[in-house]
């Protein structure tokens, strides 16, 4: 069989196929029917809608690199044993209510280079076993707070490679067993508190290459499995500390290269508490590099941190003697004025008695 095939089998553990396949009398034209693994290759066969008469024992169907257009409502009614279904580079632009109606037991679903800005509200309502979902290269502009409210036996989300500006707060609310979650390669630039909660199982959160310039101080606290936070590639210049001492795991490795750092004594002060938090690791912390201020631009935070607080700590210094001999002249000028004051005074007095 073709090599297309060939990962989804190892995704399945299904036996491999034997060298004779014989076509499926109910094998719809054009498509290719491999009846002793129950799979169903249509790929790239100019199909512009689901085909009909798809033998109803099929484990995997392959649709990929068709010109789809749209999925219908019910457009797999009676594929009840389908576990894994394929769209990838199909034109998709729509998927209607009710697309995916009947599949019960689907675990894998692969929409992706495809070209959707949205889905259906109750795009997982029939999707509940679903363990890996792929919607990575679409155009997604925003996902309502209802879309994945089913999908409890998900593990693995891919919305890389979209047009999302937000994640609003709930939108993975029913994804308690999601363990990979990449929204990398979007238009982000908040992490807002809320928009990642009840999501305890999740190790992996890639958020690389948006253009995230604030992490809220509580968005990452529920995430007590996190293993792995990818935050290279956005637009922080600062961070605060209690944003990532909220995480309580046992190790988490940190990713923040690729951030226009401004680059001064507080922004040394939090990494190097960071650095030394037992379970927090920067993994590429001497690749972190300063935008500003400009005569540091390009250099390693690693190599200049030190210098930057003796410098500020020098400016303090000066700053601080400046003041106190100012303070002491004033005082010596007010104690001097006091004397004159008090001997005019007194020779006022002295003339005033004689």
């Amino acid at each position: 069989m073709g090599l297309l095939l060939l990962p989804l089998l190892a995704f399945l553990h299904l036996p491999s196929l034997l060298p004779s396949v014989e076509a499926s009398r109910s094998c719809p034209f054009r498509c290719t029917c491999y009846e002793h693994a129950d799979l169903v290759d249509c790929h790239s066969r100019g199909f512009e809608h689901v085909p009909r008469g798809l033998p109803h024992g099929t484990w995997l169907l392959e649709l990929g690199g068709n010109n789809l257009s749209v999925i219908g409502t019910r457009a797999f009614t009676g594929l009840w044993s389908l576990r894994v279904l394929v769209l990838t580079n199909s034109q998709i632009r729509e998927v209607q209510p009710q697309a995916f109606f009947s599949l019960s037991f689907l675990e894998k679903l692969d929409l992706s280079w495809n070209q959707l800005r949205s889905l259906p509200v109750d795009f997982s309502i029939s999707l509940s076993a679903v363990r890996e979902l792929r919607l990575e290269h679409n155009d997604l502009h925003h996902i309502s707070g209802y879309s994945f409210e089913y999908l409890d036996n998900m593990e693995k989300l891919d919305l890389s490679h979209n047009q999302l500006t937000s994640i609003g707060p709930g939108v993975f609310r029913g994804l308690s067993r999601l363990r990979q979650l990449y929204i990398n390669h979007n238009r982000l630039t908040v992490v807002q508190h809320g928009s990642l909660d009840m999501l305890p199982g999740l190790e992996m959160l890639q958020l690389g290459n948006n253009n995230i310039s604030q992490i809220d101080s509580d968005a990452l606290a529920p995430l007590y499995s996190l293993a792995v936070l990818v935050l290279e590639g956005n637009n922080l210049h600062h961070l605060k500390f209690k944003t990532f001492i909220s995480l309580h795991t046992t190790a988490t490795h940190i990713q923040l290269a690729g951030n226009p750092w401004s680059c001064d004594c507080e922004l040394h002060r939090v990494f190097s508490k960071i650095l030394h938090v037992r379970h927090l690791h920067i993994d590429d912390y001497r690749n972190v590099t300063c935008k500003d201020p400009q005569q540091l631009a390009g250099a390693s935070l690693a190599w200049v941190d030190s210098q930057l607080c003796v410098a500020e700590t020098a400016t303090v210094l000066v700053i601080t003697v400046t003041v106190l001999v100012t303070v002491v002249a004033a005082m010596v000028m007010a104690e001097r004025n006091r004397k004159r004051n008090r001997g005019k005074n007194w020779d006022t007095e002295s003339q005033a008695q004689t």
